[in-house]
């Protein structure tokens, strides 16, 4: 059992205090005693760990050693339990005896609720200021107001910040026990790894107009060419890279129908068991049909979420 109740980055024990956003005094009087994330968004937006913490710990610093934001302007993440605020800024990272350097990909899974929300909300953020730095209506310059949270022109155009709504899904058979299947697909995209080869759930981005379940209907026909019924929501996360909220479904397929894939989105599409899933969970070998050995998606994935909600039978 994964003992997963919701996908790995949907956590989060900070108050994001939006109401505090709008006061410029008390954002200047917060900072002055905040605990402050600090990312580079050059290096992947990565972030400082503590070097001897099994499971990852954040390096939050007092905002007297980060020192004056200057071109690293504060965005207010929220305040924590104790009544201390959390602002994040994008900025080079210091060198700390007793740290190390990690991004989102490789560790949300580990962090613990709060630290989860906390890097999650800040590199989701920094990504956003990164593309709006014009806006895309007067091509003026933006400026950062609202403690991050908008941007705005100098003809006073105002932009909040937005994420891209996707779909992600694990096709499955209906049956139960050991030899029930799961249709995953490898993106065409991916770089391929020499004797890997990763399988991954179906996604894709929700179009104007369409609900997140005709996305699934559509993403999964125009990828693999099978249709799906019984469609049922299992939770969302943000995948800030740069800014999706992935909603996460189970689907059922009849694996009798030819899997046709689009060679331009899925590079190769199969069926795989239970028993292949968690043999491949287990560090065992399953040939991915080419000799190639299979991978599954990085634990701070829904992905990979869903692959264990469907291998532990809450379909």
């Amino acid at each position: 059992m994964s003992g997963e109740t919701a996908p790995p980055l949907a956590r989060s024990t900070l108050d994001r205090a939006a109401h505090r956003r709008t006061d410029p005094q008390w954002l200047a009087q917060a900072w002055q005693r905040a605990r402050v994330l600090v990312l580079d968004s050059t290096r992947d937006g990565r972030a400082l760990v503590r070097a001897d913490a099994n499971p990852p710990v954040l390096v939050l610093r007092d905002a007297a050693e980060v020192g004056a934001p200057g071109e690293a302007y504060p965005l207010f993440l929220g305040v924590e339990p104790d009544g201390v605020p959390v602002f994040a800024v994008d900025a080079p990272l210091p060198e700390l005896p007793g740290t190390r350097e990690a991004n989102l990909r490789e560790i949300g899974h580990l962090l613990d609720d709060r630290d989860a929300g906390i890097f999650t909300t800040a590199l989701a953020l920094v990504n956003w200021h990164l593309g709006h730095g014009w806006s895309p209506r007067s091509g003026h310059r933006t400026e950062v107001a609202e403690g991050g949270w908008t941007r705005v022109g100098t003809d006073g155009d105002r932009m909040w910040p937005r994420t891209d709504p996707a779909m992600i899904v694990l096709v499955h058979d209906g049956v139960d026990g050991p030899d029930g299947r799961c249709l995953l697909g490898n993106n065409a995209a991916w770089p391929r790894t020499p004797g890997q080869r990763r399988f991954s759930c179906l996604a894709g981005y929700v179009e104007p107009g369409e609900s997140a379940e005709a996305a699934v209907l559509r993403e999964v026909r125009e990828e693999v060419g099978v249709g799906v019924e019984r469609i049922t929501y299992a939770g969302s996360q943000a995948w800030p890279f740069p800014g999706s909220l992935m909603l996460g479904y189970l689907a059922e397929a009849d694996p009798g129908e030819p899997v046709r894939v689009d060679p331009t989105e899925i590079a190769y599409a199969r069926w795989f068991t239970r028993r292949d899933i968690g043999a491949v969970l287990a560090g065992r070998a399953v040939d991915a049909g080419d000799g190639d050995r299979v991978i599954l998606p990085p634990p701070s994935s829904i992905a990979l979420f869903l692959i264990h909600r469907w291998l532990d039978g809450h379909c």
